[in-house]
């Protein structure tokens, strides 16, 4: 079954420095319907104007992912580490006992567009900690690169969750397909451009929660699609 989440029904949140979109109910929206889908727990899309940003706020037990699609972010927090996360970055931030952080937009004219994701981790009290790592467009080119895993192999970033998430750049007519075992789910989030999963046409900003299927095959409809795909229990 696959259940779409169309990028015109998402929620939305507006201040003078900050437009956000959320798949999931957040902050002051909220959708009893749309509340989590396992244990991905949050995708909000921001664009957060130049100069602007989050100041130092704290989190704990959760595992929280940024994916930086246009500009850059830059990122301090409590345990001593300050860098800026750029198109290709995964970056990955485990709050476990609790962590402060802020997160600015530190051109004074480039807008930065990203995806901030939540997933609830299967530890809690754990150890604060943050990795970032880089992906060339090439590993993502027509095919599905692994970007967050629970053991962190082939350079993914490490998360407390038997989930894992890849990235995929599609052509017009390319296909990747990714195998479901029995028992998981999958969740697909649309970056930019259109495709097909399973016949299903999606578009820009859509999600989908997919259960009981073995197996998604994901076509490209556009010159260049990127999407996110979760396989979560």
């Amino acid at each position: 079954m696959i259940q779409l989440r169309p990028a015109a029904e998402r929620g939305r949140g507006q201040l003078d420095w900050l437009e956000s979109y959320f798949t999931f109910s957040f902050s002051q929206y909220y959708d009893p319907a749309h509340m989590n889908f396992s244990n991905l727990r949050v995708i909000n899309e921001d664009y957060i104007a130049p100069g602007k940003g989050f100041a130092t706020h704290g989190h704990r037990d959760m595992e929280i992912i940024t994916y930086v699609l246009e500009g850059e972010l830059e990122h301090k927090d409590s345990i001593g580490n300050g860098s800026i996360i750029r198109p290709g970055d995964v970056q990955r931030m485990s709050a476990g006992t609790g962590i402060l952080h802020s997160e600015f937009n530190p051109s004074s004219e480039q807008p930065v567009h990203l995806l901030q994701i939540w997933i609830t981790p299967d530890q809690l009290n754990v150890e604060p900690s943050y990795e970032q790592t880089y992906f060339a467009p090439e590993e993502k080119e027509n095919q599905l690169r692994i970007v967050a895993s629970p053991d962190g192999r082939d350079r993914s970033v490490k998360i407390h969750q038997n989930a894992s998430i890849y990235a995929a750049l599609l052509s017009t007519g390319a296909t990747v397909t990714h195998p479901l075992a029995a028992g998981r789910r999958a969740w697909l989030q649309i970056v930019k451009g259109s495709l097909t999963v399973n016949g299903v046409r999606m578009e820009a900003g859509d999600g989908a929660g997919i259960s009981g299927e073995t197996q998604l095959i994901c076509v490209g409809q556009a010159a260049e699609t990127e999407f996110l795909l979760f396989d979560l229990p």
